[in-house]
């Protein structure tokens, strides 16, 4: 398989509200991570950070324009590989550990990690078998109900656990935009991971069902509207209340 090069490896795709989507397109879709950029009055934030294995403050200018907060929506690789290249570092308490010590079973690296997840490979010298990631140690532990302000635009965490134990979303209410990371997206949702719990993934579930959602900004897949998120959910709830 080829390699791409490293000024190819990221796509950049501006949206509205001030997010701009950045993605790794030669991943394929399902393993493909959402990063999440998200302009502020004084300062800006990143939803998740990609696998990693070619430099975000390198390769793409707009994470290094401004100050900037990185927020990790849970710490499994494809969202965490990048984080440790921002000093300001954000993760609900449950994953601090993971994302300090992101060993490659606490982050499903294995048994995901192999050439099969790519269209193309990484720049060279990247192989499959010696991928790892970084340490990245939080410089801030969010808890349900906390915030993160960016000045003129303010985001409420609201713990999902379910996925992953420490699994977050963030809310502006004012815009009615959800990152909602990997509890919920417009694809095929993963419930079996290692620390995945069935009864905290259906009470997350539920609680999204009710927020007035505009737009969804998942973890994976394309973003949707609020009609969309409530029968995502409302067919998940009732595949798994027969």
């Amino acid at each position: 398989m080829d390699h791409a090069r490293p000024e190819d490896w990221y796509r950049v795709q501006r949206l509205s509200d001030d997010v701009t989507l950045i993605d790794e397109p030669h991943i394929k879709p399902f393993y493909r991570c959402n990063i999440w950029h998200v302009r502020g009055r004084d300062r800006d934030m990143l939803v998740d950070s990609g696998m990693g294995v070619v430099s975000l403050r390198e390769w793409v200018p707009l994470v290094t324009e401004r100050a900037l907060t990185a927020v990790a929506s849970h710490t499994h690789f494809d969202h965490i590989g990048c984080h440790h290249e921002f000093a300001d570092r954000v993760v609900h308490r449950a994953e601090a550990d993971i994302l300090a010590n992101p060993g490659n079973a606490a982050t499903l690296a294995d048994p995901y990690v192999t050439d099969d997840i790519f269209d193309t490979l990484p720049p060279t010298p990247y192989r499959s078998v010696t991928y790892s990631l970084t340490a990245a140690p939080a410089t801030r532990l969010v808890d349900d109900g906390d915030v993160i302000d960016l000045g003129d635009r303010h985001f409420e965490v609201i713990h999902t656990p379910g996925h992953s134990p420490g699994g977050i979303a963030l809310w502006e209410a004012r815009t009615q935009t959800l990152f909602s990371g990997d509890i919920v997206y417009d694809g095929p949702l993963i419930e079996d991971t290692y620390h995945a719990d069935a009864a905290d993934y259906h009470a997350s579930m539920v609680r999204l069902f009710d927020l007035p959602v505009r737009v969804v900004h998942g973890g994976h897949f394309p973003s949707y509207d609020g009609a969309r998120h409530r029968q995502i959910i409302r067919d998940w709830l009732d595949a798994h209340e027969r």
